[in-house]
């Protein structure tokens, strides 16, 4: 039998996913199992979306441009202008299907095999995954959690670099630490990148969820920034639409565009349904965001409080996004997750939890980690901290390694 790719071989399981067997096999088995693993928002899509559609109606679900489509664009750069008092135009945007795709074409076209591009860790677990895809290498520059997850120093940062650098990619807010950088760190990055003739590369989808009244600064503000500045961006996390699969890859460089475009022809079109609901999207009213933004505030204040009373548990503070990273007293956090799915349940729920270990280049270096989404309800929250806390103590009475 013919061998797989080496690449394919060396591409790691989604740590978010990779648990999916043993949580179906819990649900077959009578469990209620509360996700606590992905980032799914639970708020409903607004209702715009579901109207634009029933309005449409297309007799045909053809492809769209391979860019996206012209009103899709001009609502996205729209959106920016009204929104965000960012100005863009439409061709300042190329449509994707959603934002991995966005970073996928990001380093397809600005980078070759062998680049290196400084990331900070714990990372998106995806962007590890896509560099050892496309042939790249991610040079990793961790931060801590004693030290709530703060950006290291531009020092730390430009220590890292090597002949090979292209690129420094951002996420910010943080998937998956919850850290918002602030504008002057942003600032710096932008510095940095510069001076040495880099590429920033700024995961930006989780900018509308900024809490204690903290604002976001976007890469796309950076004076001079037009020629090496590139954002990720989607309307999954936005509008709780991550199924519509439509993000953005956004420049003011239109020679970075124009070269992705060649990706966004290889795959034909970006999906049409979500285009045509996502103009509406787009569309919105700031009241929206405000509101979605108490909402998450609330429930990350209810998670961090219930973390921080769990013996054992240190639970950093988070600025932004809907993730938390907390450290908890076990040895192996790949097997506490999968025992909570097996074998640990109260009143037939359970929690299902990310790993710390796909976050980093290193998974040594997340053993005691993990990553929870609080994406669901206040009282599925609170029920989340102790099923969490009576899972603990069990765990360690039956003398599984902990520490």
């Amino acid at each position: 039998m013919p061998a797989i790719s080496e690449r394919a071989r060396i591409v790691p399981a989604s740590p978010i996913r990779k648990l999916v067997p043993f949580a179906n096999a819990a649900k077959a088995r009578g469990k209620k199992v509360l996700h606590l693993n992905i980032g799914q928002p639970d708020l409903p899509t607004p209702a715009v979306f579901w109207e634009a559609l029933q309005k449409a109606q297309p007799k045909v679900l053809d492809y769209t441009e391979s860019g996206g489509m012209p009103a899709f664009r001009e609502a996205y750069a729209r959106f920016y202008t009204d929104i965000y008092h960012i100005p863009l135009e439409a061709g300042h945007f190329l449509t994707t299907t959603g934002g991995s795709e966005a970073l996928l074409f990001a380093f397809l076209t600005l980078l070759n095999p062998g680049d290196e591009v400084v990331v900070i860790e714990p990372t998106y677990a995806n962007y590890i995954g896509l560099s050892k895809a496309t042939g790249i290498t991610l040079r990793p520059v961790e931060s801590f959690i004693e030290e709530d997850f703060a950006l290291p120093s531009p020092q730390e940062l430009e220590a890292a670099l090597t002949e090979r650098t292209r690129a420094i990619l951002l996420c910010n807010p943080s998937n998956p630490t919850g850290k918002l950088y602030s504008e002057a760190e942003v600032r710096q990055i932008g510095e940095l990148c510069r001076r040495n003739n880099l590429f920033l590369i700024s995961d930006e989808s989780y900018r509308d969820y900024c809490y204690d009244g903290e604002k976001f600064f976007s890469a796309l503000e950076i004076e001079g920034g037009d020629a090496f500045v590139v954002v990720v961006d989607t309307l999954s996390k936005r509008y709780s639409a991550c199924g519509a699969r439509v993000g953005a890859l956004i420049s003011r460089n239109t020679e970075i565009i124009e070269a992705a475009l060649k990706w966004a022809q290889a795959r034909l079109a970006p999906p049409t349904l979500g285009q045509i609901a996502g103009i509406a999207l787009l569309s919105l009213p700031s009241s929206y965001y405000e509101s979605v933004r108490e909402t998450f505030q609330r429930r990350r204040n209810i998670l961090t409080e219930g973390l921080r009373s769990i013996a054992g548990v240190t639970c950093p503070t988070v600025q932004g996004a809907f993730y938390l990273m907390p450290r908890l007293p076990v040895s192996d956090s790949d097997a506490f997750a999968q025992w909570l799915l097996e074998r640990f349940d109260i009143n037939t729920t359970t929690i299902m939890i990310a790993p710390g270990t796909g976050f980093f280049s290193q998974p040594e270096k997340g053993r005691q980690l993990v990553r929870i989404a609080y994406v669901l309800d206040e009282p599925y929250l609170e029920q989340a901290v102790e099923i969490l806390r009576a899972a603990l103590n069990i765990y360690a009475r039956e003398q599984v390694p902990i520490l």
